[in-house]
C-alpha cells in the first residue's frame, strides 16, 4: 500500500511506497510521472525518470519488499527519488548503466554488511527543478495531485507505457533525421570546406548525443514490456539473454515468457514480423495477452488459435511467429505448438540435439493451428529456444546456420546459465536483429518423482 511520507530531514518527503509485486512497479512509474510532472519537471525528464525507477524497480524486485521515497529538496531545489532495500541484491550492470545514461545525477550505495544484518543498498536519482517551478511550487498542490492518481489497469499502464515509447522514439528518429541531413548536405560539399565540416560537426555534437540518449529510452522502455522474473520450477533451471540490435537499427518485437500454469510450465519465444516501434507495441499487447490467456490453463495449440484471433482482430496486417513449449508436471514430457518460429532444441543428457520441428502458420493469417506435439524427455536434458536474430545472417544459408547452433548446443555447457552465454558469444556479436535466447535444464523434480517409474 501507498501511503504519504513524514517529514525528513532537508527535505519534504511527498511519498513511501513498498516494491514486492509486477504491479507495484507499474503503480511505481504512474506515481513517478504525476509527481514530476507535479514539480514542474518537462515531458522528457518525467519519462525518463519513470523509465529509470520502472528499470531498476524491475531488476530488483523480490518478494521481499524494498522501499521507493519521492521528497522535494530544498536548496537547491530537486526530486529526490530514492529506492533502498536491506537484503543482498544488487541491480544489474545493464540496468544500470543504460539508467546512468539516462539520468547521469543516479548513485549507487552498496550498505555495509554487520553482524546480525544483510547489508542491503539504495539507489538515489536527483532531478533539478527549474527556478521559475520551483518559485511557485506548493507541497500542498504535489499531495493533491498524488491523492488523485488511483489506481490503473494493467492495460491503461500498458498504454502509457506504449505513449512514452511512441514519444521517445519519434524524437529520437527526428534527431537521427536531422543529423543525417546536416551530414548528407557536407559530403556532398568537394574538399575545401572539410574544415566547415569539423566547425559543424562539433556544433552538432550535440544532436548526436541526444539521439543516443534517446535511443537508450527507447530500449529502456522496450525492456519493460518483457519479464521481470523467471518462475522457480521444481527441477527445471531456467536461464534468458536478450540483447537488443545495433543502436542504428530500428527496436524490434522479441519476446520471450515463462509462466507456471495448472497443466505445467510455459515457455515462449516469439517475433513480431518487422522492425520498428509499431512492432514493439505489438509485442508488448501478444505478451500481455499470452499470459493472460495461459492463466485460463488452455492447451499450447488453444494459446495459439487466441492470440492468432486477437492479433487479427486489434492489429490487422501484423503477423507474429510464438513458438510455445509446455513442460508437464514432472518434467518427463513437453508438448509444442509452434506457429512458425525456428523449431527448439531437445538434448538428452547423453544425446545428441534435435530440433522438434512441428509447426503451424504464422499468426495473423487466420489459418488454423494443429494440435500441440508431446515428446518424453529423459532428466537432465536441456531445451533451446532462440530467436532469428541469434543465427540469421544476410549471407549465409538458415539451414547451415542452424546446424552451426546445434553443434554449439551438443558441445556446450550443461548449466543453462553459463550455454547462454556460450551461444551469444559465438553467435551475436555485432548483430543486425534482437537477439533472444532462452535456456532451460529439466531433471526430476524431488521426492514427489523418485517414486514413479
Amino acid at each position: 500500500m501507498t501511503v504519504p511520507a513524514p517529514r525528513t530531514v532537508g527535505a519534504t518527503a511527498l511519498l513511501v511506497t513498498p516494491l514486492s509485486t509486477e504491479q507495484d512497479i507499474f503503480a511505481l512509474r504512474r506515481h513517478a510521472k504525476t509527481i514530476a510532472s507535479a514539480v514542474g519537471l518537462d515531458d522528457r525528464e518525467q519519462v525518463r525518470l519513470a523509465t529509470a525507477v520502472s528499470e531498476l524497480g524491475r531488476d530488483l524486485l523480490r518478494p521481499s519488499a524494498m522501499t521507493a521515497v519521492f521528497s522535494l529538496q530544498q536548496e537547491p531545489p530537486a526530486l529526490r527519488t530514492l529506492l533502498q532495500w536491506r537484503d543482498d541484491r544488487a541491480p544489474g550492470r545493464e540496468s544500470l548503466t543504460a539508467i546512468t545514461r539516462l539520468l547521469p545525477q543516479t548513485r549507487y550505495e552498496r550498505a555495509p554488511g554487520q553482524p546480525g544484518h544483510s547489508g542491503g543498498g539504495r539507489i538515489e536519482i536527483i532531478c533539478a527543478i527549474p527556478e521559475l517551478a520551483a518559485r511557485d511550487l506548493k507541497v500542498e498542490q504535489v499531495l493533491a495531485l498524488l491523492e488523485s492518481d488511483g489506481p490503473a489497469s494493467a492495460i491503461d499502464d500498458l498504454q502509457a507505457q506504449s505513449r512514452d515509447l511512441i514519444n521517445a522514439l519519434q524524437e529520437a528518429h527526428a534527431q537521427r533525421d536531422e543529423l543525417e541531413r546536416l551530414n548528407e548536405e557536407l559530403t556532398e560539399t568537394n574538399a575545401g570546406v572539410m574544415a566547415l565540416y569539423a566547425e559543424l560537426s562539433v556544433e552538432h555534437k550535440d544532436v548526436v548525443e541526444r539521439y543516443g540518449q534517446e535511443h537508450e529510452l527507447a530500449l529502456a522502455l522496450q525492456r519493460t514490456f518483457l519479464p521481470a522474473t523467471l518462475p522457480q520450477t521444481p527441477g527445471v533451471e531456467l536461464a534468458v539473454r536478450y540483447l537488443p540490435a545495433a543502436t542504428t537499427t530500428e527496436i524490434g518485437g522479441d519476446f520471450y515468457e515463462a509462466v507456471t500454469t495448472q497443466r505445467g510450465l510455459l515457455l515462449a519465444v516469439g517475433d513480431i514480423v518487422g522492425h520498428s516501434l509499431q512492432a514493439a507495441m505489438v509485442m508488448g499487447e501478444i505478451r500481455h495477452a499470452l499470459r493472460a490467456y495461459a492463466a485460463q490453463d488452455h492447451l499450447p495449440h488453444v494459446l495459439l488459435e487466441h492470440l492468432d484471433r486477437l492479433l487479427r482482430l486489434h492489429q490487422p496486417g501484423w503477423t507474429a511467429t510464438v513458438c510455445i513449449v509446455l513442460v508437464d508436471p514432472g518434467n518427463a514430457r513437453v508438448h509444442i505448438a509452434n506457429a512458425g518460429h525456428l523449431p527448439p532444441l531437445l538434448m538428452a543428457q547423453d544425446g545428441e540435439p534435435r530440433y522438434l520441428s512441428e509447426h503451424g502458420p504464422l499468426l495473423g493469417l487466420g489459418l488454423p493451428q494443429p494440435k500441440a506435439v508431446s515428446h518424453s524427455v529423459e532428466p537432465g536434458s536441456r531445451l533451446v529456444m532462440i530467436t532469428d536474430g541469434l543465427i540469421e545472417t544476410r549471407v549465409s544459408d538458415l539451414r547451415d546456420r542452424m546446424e552451426l547452433l546445434r553443434a554449439a548446443v551438443a558441445d556446450g555447457a550443461e548449466e543453462p546459465e553459463a550455454l547462454c552465454s556460450e551461444l551469444v558469444d559465438t553467435f551475436g556479436t555485432d548483430a543486425d536483429d534482437d537477439i533472444i535466447v532462452f535456456t532451460a535444464r529439466l531433471s526430476l523434480p524431488g521426492p514427489a518423482r523418485r517414486g514413479t517409474g
